[in-house]
């Protein structure tokens, strides 16, 4: 199934766990490093560096751009170091994540009750992901090289709803 981004809340709660779908639209970077800062940033009252109202982070640190190309290799990394961060990220408005292997009770939790899904990206495909990255665009933290916070234009990411918003998984 084809998706573009921005997704309805109608769109999020029809998706089912083994659910596969091409997913294109807007979508954030955002690893570990960059998630501590958007603890801190929540913490204290502050506004993240992009709007998370209905937005999806992909846990990822994209490559620099090769000659030609929007994107480097962009695969996924191990969500699981998302766990922490996660469920405050989604009571914050964020509906998606995107990322690698099961996410923890409190993670799917906070899915089911803010409406949102987790997506299982293919591993070892970095470069097929890059490929299908348009357009590559720093939004915060350059002091953090490819672990910064990147938004990208994605088109036609393979994805398969690991986790939906009615509390079942794949795994």
């Amino acid at each position: 199934m084809k998706l573009t981004l921005p997704l309805s809340d109608e769109v999020l709660l029809s998706l089912k766990a083994g659910d596969c779908v091409e997913l294109s639209g807007t979508v954030y970077t955002a690893r570990d490093c960059a998630h501590r800062r958007f603890m801190e940033l929540l913490e204290r009252g502050e506004k993240l560096p992009f709007d998370p109202k209905g937005a999806f982070i992909y846990f990822a640190g994209p490559c620099p751009a090769p000659a030609g190309k929007a994107c480097g290799s962009c695969g996924p990394t191990t969500s699981a170091r998302m766990n922490t961060f996660a469920p405050t990220m989604l009571r914050a408005g964020v509906k998606g994540l995107i990322g690698k292997g099961e996410m923890d009770a409190a993670t799917r939790k906070a899915l089911e009750e803010c409406g949102a899904v987790y997506f299982a990206a293919i591993g070892g495909a970095g470069a097929f992901y890059g490929n299908a990255v348009r357009k590559m665009e720093l939004v915060a933290y350059p002091d953090l090289m490819s672990e910064a916070v990147y938004r990208l234009e994605a088109d036609g990411f393979p994805l398969v709803v690991a986790h939906d918003a009615h509390g079942n998984t794949i795994y």
